[in-house]
């Protein structure tokens, strides 16, 4: 029986993710609360501009050592805390506490090998911007549900020295008790507890897979071994989904059926 084993939710594009016992599933198609904030580029002045953040503000594609920072969010009090090495910062958001906390991660990323890149024309200075509550900063301009099998990071594991886990992949739901590489073959419509999707294509894989959750340092070629050690012609884990109609709450535990 294929089962959720495991719930993400990102409340900082880049950042470090919040393990959570389940997801509420807007009917837009994005988590709750899911990339409601992000740091953007200095000449990134409008919401918009920094939509996708990939090009226009921090995401770990480009800025890797992002992945040592531990986040965590409080929902309730809107107060982020952000913990790396000394620096230990939380702060709600307000204007001042969002100058903190840009202030903070800038800091940080100076003592880093990215550090380089912060001299580029119009990054600094950094803005945390986004309410803390709308979903709105993912990577592609229609949000979606990310979905991959526990199995296919165990496959991908096995295939290189470097440690891979769940945690590179960056997705808001892992499923555990199908084959590997099964997500990649489902089509039509899934059905997770009590919400039932529609599965929109499987996820190309971008440069972000290949840092270590724990050191921020790339360390191993993953691109390359999903496309070479697994006959891939694009490097892909994982699928993205859409609910059908409404939304709903999935919760850890929930089955998954495929249903066409």
């Amino acid at each position: 029986m294929i089962r959720v084993d495991a719930l993400y939710r990102y409340p900082v594009k880049g950042f470090t993710p919040e393990r959570r016992h389940s997801l509420a599933i807007q009917a837009d198609g994005r988590v709750q609360g899911d990339r409601s904030l992000v740091f953007r580029f200095a000449d990134a002045l409008e919401p918009e501009d920094a939509t996708y953040p990939k090009s226009r503000g921090l995401a770990l594609m480009t800025f890797p050592s992002l992945a040592r920072v531990v986040l965590t969010f409080d929902d309730e009090a809107q107060k982020l805390r952000l913990r790396v090495d000394d620096i230990d910062v939380e702060a709600d958001l307000s204007e001042s506490g969002r100058a903190r906390l840009s202030e903070a991660v800038t800091a940080y990323l100076r003592t880093t090998s990215d550090a380089t890149l912060l001299e580029a024309d119009g990054i600094l200075p950094l803005g945390l911007l986004g309410d803390g509550r709308t979903a709105r900063f993912q990577d592609r301009p229609r949000g979606f549900i990310s979905l991959h099998g526990a199995a296919s990071v165990e496959a991908l594991d096995a295939a290189v020295p470097a440690p891979v886990d769940d945690r590179r992949f960056r997705s808001n739901i892992v499923v555990d008790g199908a084959a590997p590489w099964a997500e990649l073959e489902w089509g039509g419509r899934l059905r997770i507890g009590e919400v039932e999707f529609e599965v929109q294509k499987p996820i190309e894989r971008c440069a972000a897979i290949t840092a270590n959750p724990d050191t921020g340092v790339r360390d191993a070629r993953l691109l390359r071994v999903l496309t070479t050690a697994f006959g891939q012609e694009e490097p892909t884990l994982g699928i993205l989904l859409l609910p059908v109609a409404g939304g709903g709450t999935v919760r850890v535990g929930d089955e998954v059926t495929p249903l066409s």
